[in-house]
């Protein structure tokens, strides 16, 4: 698992919000505010602890405390204390979501903390050696002490080539210090190492666009949603690089209307027919012939949206209504993506079982979806003060 202090967002910021507060409350939440705006966390953290104290419904400051108590969980050498840390850092974030706090940053690290065990223990490696490596390299990274933290990292590698943490954090060292093209070395190694995890791409399109470079981010984005696309934290991700960019992802949704009998225009007939055969017919057992139970999968949704769009395209012109719905549908049915909009798009517990094996095998189509209808093109070119 990652440690949940390294989600970096191309949106994270402390807001100063003015509220009826004593005049030196607001100047040392402007501090606490600043110091944690430069990744000065632990620094911050003694600050936060008092105003959290002074105030504990400023759900900006219990989410900048949250943070801030992950980071020095980091430092801590008692792995019980440290989990002890990590978990009160997580019911800080559920005061801070009951009071209404929706930033990126609460709720991405709540969803990295939701995925800790009930001790809050991290572990990277079962090999002692290489975990004592990484948990030393984790110390010094919070203390800023980034050489420290690399040579550290980079035993763990050593002792383990394929500890897709340590190459990923060896990246996040460099990227602090703005050593950007090592650190874009770094998170591509890491990439290689495990293609189909996304923070890689997110931390490394985080960097590009600390240089301006929004078309690379949006790159590696779209990378990023391919290799986990039912991660919330991606399109968080997604959806701040488009705020960046003044423009929007696009919420692309084929409408189809619901199975009513003598009602059903001609058009969708097709639609309802295929997806019968596959509830009730042998269709579902021939494509998944290892599975005793029906469920909704890619193959029915393709084939059945698919049976629409020929049935469109044998009528006479003119015959069908122009409608959007429609006209989506036909653009996926000539861009041979109606799969990948099915996966996006309409991925319920049923149709996700078929993601991975489809992308073993269609990576490249999966990215054309989002290049041609989710993502629009990057319109921001120059560096942002983040």
């Amino acid at each position: 698992m990652t440690t949940p202090k390294r989600g970096v967002l191309l949106l994270v910021c402390v807001a100063v919000c003015l509220t009826a507060q004593p005049v030196d409350y607001q100047a040392e939440r402007q501090k606490a505010s600043e110091l944690f705006a430069q990744g000065k966390r632990l620094e911050a953290l003694p600050l936060l602890e008092e105003l959290v104290k002074a105030n504990p419904k400023d759900s900006a400051m219990l989410a900048a405390l949250a943070a801030s108590l992950v980071e020095h969980a980091g430092t801590l050498p008692d792995q019980d204390d440290a989990g002890k840390e990590r978990l009160r850092a997580r019911g800080l974030l559920d005061r801070a979501w009951e009071l209404g706090d929706t930033s990126s940053l609460a709720l991405n690290l709540s969803d990295l903390l939701k995925q800790l065990p009930s001790t809050g223990a991290i572990k990277f490696s079962d090999n002692p050696d290489v975990d004592r490596a990484m948990r030393e390299g984790e110390a010094a990274f919070s203390r800023r002490q980034f050489n420290e933290a690399r040579r550290n990292y980079a035993l763990a590698l050593e002792l383990e080539p394929s500890n897709y943490s340590a190459a990923l954090f060896i990246g996040n060292t460099y990227d602090r210090e703005n050593a950007f093209a090592k650190g874009a070395e770094w998170y591509e190694r890491a990439i290689q190492l495990a293609p189909n995890v996304e923070t890689a791409y997110r931390y490394y399109a985080d960097m590009l666009a600390k240089q301006g470079d929004m078309a690379k981010a949006r790159t590696m984005l779209i990378q990023a949603a391919v290799a986990e696309p039912y991660n919330r934290i991606v399109w968080r991700e997604l959806q701040a690089w488009a705020a960046l960019n003044k423009t929007q992802i696009e919420q692309v949704l084929v409408g189809i209307p619901p199975e009513q009998k003598n009602k059903l225009s001609p058009v969708w007939q097709p639609y309802w027919e295929v997806k019968a055969l596959w509830k009730t017919g042998s269709e579902f057992q021939k494509h998944f012939p290892g599975e005793s139970q029906y469920r909704h999968s890619l193959p029915e949704e393709a084939e059945a949206l698919t049976a629409a769009a020929e049935r469109i395209l044998s009528r006479e012109k003119g015959a069908v209504d122009s409608d959007p719905s429609l006209d989506l549908l036909l653009k996926l049915r000539h861009s041979g993506l109606i799969q990948p909009y099915v996966l996006f798009s309409l991925g319920d517990s049923g149709i996700a079982r078929d993601y991975d094996g489809f992308r073993a095998n269609n990576r490249q189509k999966l990215e054309d979806y989002l290049e041609k209808f989710v993502v629009p093109p990057a319109t921001q070119t120059s560096p942002q003060n983040r």
